[in-house]
């Protein structure tokens, strides 16, 4: 089944960036987890690194973890969030086309994860969280200049929350 390629430009390398059912992950190397996690109010949890540019949790797996425990522990240490239920949304697939990475092929998968907020105690890299409404989501994402707009508007819809 052919998918729909998205040509970007990421760190000065050319990517072709596709979207893929969760019934099969895509040939390439296992590149983690990304969660839009959302609330028992309905809200969602972004994080961010320096208060200006904002995220889903999203991580790469240690040791032989799956894709859900991924999740799992992404959102934890990221998001201090304790995930609940998760359902596979999809798998999103980069393939470098051009620059010094050509050839790599890396796949993510893309979850919904229904979270509890536990309290704010960063442990790791992550610096701010905030919980938005649902409505207010695509402006703290800022995706007019975010490359992956279109799979992180995917993610959005296919997730419920748009």
């Amino acid at each position: 089944m052919a998918h729909h390629k998205i040509a970007l430009q990421v760190g000065g390398q050319g990517v072709l960036v596709s979207w893929h059912p969760p019934s099969i992950p895509p040939a390439g190397s296992w590149h983690g987890a990304e969660g839009v996690c959302v609330s028992r109010a309905g809200d969602i949890v972004l994080i961010s690194r320096n208060g200006q540019h904002w995220e889903f949790p999203a991580g790469r797996p240690e040791g032989n973890e799956s894709w859900e425990q991924t999740l799992r522990r992404e959102a934890r240490e990221e998001a201090c969030t304790r995930v609940l239920r998760a359902k596979l949304l999809a798998f999103s697939r980069g393939e470098c086309i051009a620059g010094p990475e050509k050839g790599l092929v890396l796949v993510r998968s893309i979850w919904r994860a229904e979270v509890s907020v536990e309290p704010w105690d960063p442990q790791f890299e992550i610096d701010f969280r905030r919980i938005v409404a649902p409505a207010d989501l695509t402006r703290w994402l800022r995706l007019g200049s975010d490359p992956f707009a279109p799979i992180i508007r995917r993610a959005i819809r296919e997730a419920g929350m748009g």
